[in-house]
């Protein structure tokens, strides 16, 4: 699929609306834009919950990794 679009005085985009219904992209999404040679690659993020197992104790230690990690996930991607 390929369409044209315009970049404003502000150099912003519109992501055409066949393009937002085919990958889900909602408002308030996330998108990570990556420079590949000539090429802008924007992906949409998945962001997830983490989630923390039960019946154990969590230092402020564990939680600020939890917190790092999922950060560092939703920046790649989700990978």
């Amino acid at each position: 699929m390929k369409i044209l679009v315009k970049v404003t005085r502000n150099y912003q985009v519109t992501i055409p609306a066949s393009v937002r219904e085919r990958l889900g992209i909602r408002v308030g999404d996330l998108l990570s834009v990556e420079v590949d040679g000539d090429r802008i690659v924007l992906r949409k993020v998945v962001q997830e919950l983490p989630m923390i197992k039960l019946g154990r104790e969590l230092t402020v230690d564990d939680i600020d990794r939890l917190i790092e990690e999922g950060l560092m996930r939703n920046a790649r991607g989700g990978d």
